[in-house]
């Protein structure tokens, strides 16, 4: 009788909860709970030893914290009301519009 090989999924296409999974049974990656999909990907693949093929990759840090950023400076926005300087109000307009597009360059 031939014997079927069962095939893995590869990382990418695995969910969060399957990663978090397979990252618990591999010695030397810890803070597996507090990790995003892609910090898990990386962990699991720098641990299996597995080298990715080129490409941007995408850190996960810089876009939180250009999200947090954004955050901030819609609070402001918002603090301020519409009665606020409407050239205070088109410049934080100007640097939201820019972090976003920094986000999506990061991601992408």
């Amino acid at each position: 009788m031939a014997e079927k090989q069962v095939k893995e999924k590869p990382l990418e296409k695995m969910t969060a909860k399957e990663l978090r999974e397979m990252a618990l049974g591999i010695e030397g990656i810890l803070g597996v709970h507090s990790m995003n999909k892609p910090e898990l990907i990386a962990a699991i693949k720098e641990a299996k030893g597995i080298v990715d093929g080129g490409g941007k990759k995408a850190d996960p840090a810089a876009i939180r914290a250009a999200k947090k950023k954004i955050k901030e400076i819609r609070a402001k926005r918002e603090e301020l009301g519409e009665d606020a300087d409407k050239k205070q109000l088109s410049m934080m307009r100007r640097r939201i519009s820019r972090l976003k597009k920094k986000t999506r360059a990061l991601a992408g």
